[in-house]
């Protein structure tokens, strides 16, 4: 055999081992949860998760030194200290670094964030050789995810949430996302709508695929809806509306309140149970209370606090209808919940809802931030005769492992052009 021909099977060989290696994933997420604060994006939790299953994955999960609770900073709270430095979760391996930033940084942000995990990436670069970084939302991780793929000189995937949108309003944000999309070798959206955003900011259409959450179906599955009020102790003669998620403004909870305070519908007054806890907008179970008492429905009005998954998808079960009057989301993970759970939804037209609420026999859907379309909903919901079965059919249709596969596909096409590309430049 020649050299020359030696050398080409040498390469194929190397090749064909590179594509048959676990691709090493290095994933950037600050809303991760951690042993402080185990309810936060569970989400990204749940996709890397089950990732790991099929490829070597490690996760940084950067813990602010002072988090700035509140929008506009009005209120400023120290970060806890004793959060540990590296934990487990899910049998992925994370780490929590601390990190700074100036209040009213804004798009500097993500270049604070870059140049504090710069040394912990080279670092970890030597132990863990990563192929391709893997950032969640736009902002600030997708900005530093592109800094720090030009720093290391590898290639970069970034996953469009929802906060993106918002993040654009500010001109210099909004310069910063486009940046960074541009240089993205993958944009990953959760929903058509993110795709066309990410379009929009000069991300290339060839890049852009749209990856919607998934569901864990054994958790959230239809149940007893007598038994579960049993158990929790919710009415049984009396309809049930139930809303979950952070206490904050944005949720809508108070929109929910103020809507069955005007109900008209004939029969008994629906009771509202809202699970979740404080959030990291700022605290709003407060105002929700006092708003409670002041429309007099303290009797009608459920809080249960922050609720672990099983719990969640009980309360589900034991609804007539789940409602999110949210004023910005991406792909609301409530409204595939109580979806698997067999519950209708009446929910506000934002992020994937359209989606998840096609053709009208999974849900309403209202206008945001539309009073009387609200209260119509609901009303309207409760009403008619659903196919719960039908419902829970089509909310159980995507589980985690699909939404891991679809990634992995996309990374290692990633990798591939990448080996491709390095190899012109050699040649």
């Amino acid at each position: 055999m020649s050299d020359e021909a030696a050398c080409h099977v040498r390469e194929m060989t190397v090749s064909h081992e590179r594509a048959q290696a676990p691709a090493r994933i290095l994933s950037i997420c600050c809303l991760f949860p951690n042993p402080l604060h185990p309810g936060q994006g569970l989400f990204v939790q749940r996709r890397l998760q089950h990732l790991a299953e099929i490829a070597e994955v490690r996760v940084i999960a950067p813990f602010a030194i002072v988090q700035y609770g509140n929008p506009g900073a009005k209120k400023i709270r120290l970060g806890e200290q004793n959060c540990p430095v590296r934990t487990q979760v899910g049998g992925v391996s994370v780490l929590h670094p601390r990190w700074f930033y100036p209040p009213l940084s804004g798009s500097l942000t993500a270049l604070w964030l870059a140049l504090r995990l710069l040394p912990l990436l080279t670092h970890l670069r030597k132990e863990f050789p990563f192929a391709v970084i893997d950032t969640h939302f736009g902002h600030p991780e997708g900005i530093a995810g592109a800094l720090l793929s030009g720093a290391l000189k590898i290639p970069f995937t970034m996953t469009l949430r929802g906060n993106e949108p918002k993040h654009s309003r500010s001109r210099m944000e909004r310069f910063w996302m486009a940046w960074a999309l541009r240089r993205a070798s993958r944009v990953f959206t959760v929903s058509g709508r993110l795709r066309e955003f990410a379009i929009a900011l000069g991300a290339d259409v060839g890049r852009v695929h749209v990856i919607p959450n998934g569901i864990d179906a054994s958790v959230f599955y239809p149940r007893d809806r007598m038994a579960c009020r049993l158990k929790h102790g919710l009415a049984l003669d009396r309809p049930l509306i139930v809303s979950a998620g952070a206490l904050v403004e944005r949720k809508g909870h108070h929109r929910i309140m103020q809507a069955l305070a005007s109900f008209s519908t004939a029969g008994a007054k629906p009771v509202l149970v809202v699970a979740g806890g404080r959030g990291p907008e700022g605290e709003y179970e407060t105002q929700l209370r006092n708003l409670a008492s002041s429309l007099g429905s303290a009797d009608s009005v459920r809080f249960l606090g922050p609720v672990d998954a099983e719990t969640v998808a009980e309360v589900m079960s034991a609804a007539d209808v789940f409602c999110l009057a949210s004023t910005n989301e991406g792909w609301p993970n409530v409204v595939h919940e109580a979806l698997a759970c067999g519950t209708p939804v009446v929910a506000t037209d934002v992020g994937a809802v359209p989606d998840m609420l096609a053709g009208g026999r999974y849900g309403v859907i209202i206008p945001v931030n539309d009073p009387m379309a609200l209260q119509r909903g609901l009303e309207e919901a409760l009403q008619q005769r659903w196919d719960r079965q039908a419902i829970a059919d089509w909310g159980q249709a995507r589980g985690w492992r699909q939404v891991a596969s679809e990634v992995l596909e996309q990374m290692q096409a990633v990798l591939r052009e990448n080996q491709e590309f390095e190899s012109c430049t050699v040649g």
